[in-house]
């Protein structure tokens, strides 16, 4: 059964930092670019950032550049979202995606297969 399932939501205080997860499972998980998205109350889903499937490419908006890093551990099914200076405006429903893609990733949520149930994060003092 092919599952993605994001962890390490939480709430913090602005200008702190969170670790998010995305595990996969009952695929192969080497094969897919996985994204991450997010969905704050009244807003549209925005994709913020992206991984190829070997790694090599990731893709920002500028929205978090600078400041959020996306990364994979192929071996352990899991990509990582390491947040840094968090803002309000981070507050969001967070998920991961992922689309079977052999170069590159993208943002667009409509190239993704697979999404995980989503993990809220919410940045207030």
């Amino acid at each position: 059964q092919l599952q993605l399932v994001e962890s390490g939501g939480d709430l913090v205080q602005p200008g702190g930092s969170l670790r998010l997860s995305c595990a996969a499972s009952g695929f192969t998980f080497d094969r897919y670019a996985i994204g991450w998205f997010r969905q704050a109350p009244g807003k549209e889903r925005e994709g913020f950032s992206c991984i190829s499937s070997s790694g090599r490419a990731t893709n920002y908006a500028g929205s978090v550049k600078g400041r959020f890093t996306i990364s994979r551990d192929n071996a352990k099914n899991t990509v990582y979202l390491e947040m840094n200076s968090l803002k309000p405006e981070d507050t969001a429903v967070y998920y991961c995606a992922g689309a079977l893609q052999n170069y590159g990733c993208s943002t667009a949520g409509s190239g993704y297969d697979y999404w995980g149930q989503g993990t809220q994060v919410t940045v207030s003092s």
